[in-house]
C-alpha cells in the first residue's frame, strides 16, 4: 500500500471512530494559552502595535444592529508564531507549516526558580536533562513549552520586556529569559520536537544580538510560539496542544490562538 493511501485510511478510520463516539469536551479541561489582542498587547519596541478601528457600530437605517472593525498590527507581537522563514532562508512560512506540526502532546519545562535570580537567564541543556530525570525522556513529536515565570508580568512592558521605551534605541534595554543556543542545538540533534514555545517575547533572551536559537531551530523547520499565556495552569505533561495561527501566505509570523486540552 502506498504511504499516502495508508495515511488516508488511518485518517478516515479515526474520523469514523470520533463520529461514532462523539467528542465530549465536558470531560476535558480547556486552558486558553493566548493573550487577547488589544491596545495593551506587547510588541517588540520597533514593531507596529495592534490597532482596532471602528468602521460602524450601531443601528442601521434598516433598523438592525451592526458592527464592523478593521485592525492593523505587526506579525510578531502578542501570542504569536515565528515561522522558520523568519530566520532561515527557504524554510517554511506560516501557511507552509504542516498542521500536524502544530497539534500534539505538550510538556512544560519549568525554570521559574532559575529566572528569579537572573532576568537574562538562558535555559540550558542541563535544565532539559533535569526535567527528563524526573519525568522521562521528552517524547518524539512533542510541543515543548518553557515556563520562565515571566507571564506574571504581561502586559507590563517595563517588567515583561525590561523597558517601556519604543524605537530602535529601546532594543538595547530588553531583558528577559530565553533558550540558550547550546540547548537549541542539543534539541535539534538529540530530540524530535514539533515546535517550541515560551512565556517571553522571544525564544532568544532579551540581550541576544545574533538570535542564534532562532537560527538553529528554524534551520530545522521547528517553529517558535512566543508570548504564550497561562503556562502556570498546565501540568508538566499529559495534555494536548493545539496552536493554530492566522494563515498568512508567505508570512514570517502570525497571531496565534493556542489552547491546551487536559
Amino acid at each position: 500500500m502506498k504511504p499516502i493511501s495508508f495515511l488516508l485510511t488511518v485518517l478516515l478510520s479515526s474520523c469514523l471512530v470520533f463520529a461514532q463516539r462523539g467528542t465530549d469536551l465536558s470531560k476535558q479541561r480547556i486552558v486558553d494559552l493566548t493573550y487577547p489582542f488589544d491596545s495593551s498587547t506587547v510588541y517588540w519596541p520597533t514593531a507596529e502595535r495592534f490597532q482596532l478601528e471602528k468602521d460602524f457600530d450601531g443601528e442601521t437605517e434598516q433598523g438592525f444592529y451592526y458592527s464592523a472593525y478593521r485592525y492593523t498590527a505587526a506579525e510578531h507581537g502578542g501570542t504569536h508564531i515565528d515561522a522558520p522563514v523568519h530566520f532561515a532562508r527557504g524554510k517554511n512560512s506560516v501557511e507552509q507549516i504542516p498542521l500536524k506540526q502544530l497539534i500534539g502532546p505538550g510538556v512544560v519545562v519549568d525554570v521559574t526558580t532559575q529566572t528569579q535570580g537572573s532576568v537574562d537567564y538562558q535555559i540550558t541543556t542541563a535544565d532539559l536533562l533535569a526535567w527528563e530525570r524526573r519525568n522521562g525522556r521528552i517524547p518524539r513529536g512533542t510541543i515543548l513549552l518553557l515556563r520562565t515565570g515571566f507571564g506574571q508580568y504581561y502586559p507590563d512592558p517595563k517588567r515583561y520586556l525590561g523597558t517601556a521605551d519604543r524605537g530602535p534605541e529601546a532594543v538595547r534595554d530588553l531583558h528577559f529569559p530565553g533558550l540558550h543556543p547550546d540547548a537549541a542545538r542539543w534539541l535539534t540533534r538529540n530530540r524530535s520536537i514539533k515546535a517550541i514555545g515560551l512565556d517571553t517575547p522571544s525564544i532568544d533572551y532579551g540581550q541576544s544580538k545574533l538570535f542564534e536559537s532562532h537560527q538553529i531551530l528554524f534551520e530545522q523547520n521547528i517553529p517558535a510560539l512566543e508570548n504564550v499565556a497561562n503556562l502556570d495552569k498546565l501540568p508538566l505533561k499529559g495534555f494536548l496542544i493545539v496552536a493554530l495561527p492566522m494563515k498568512i501566505k508567505g508570512g514570517s509570523g502570525a497571531p496565534l490562538r493556542i489552547i491546551a486540552l487536559l
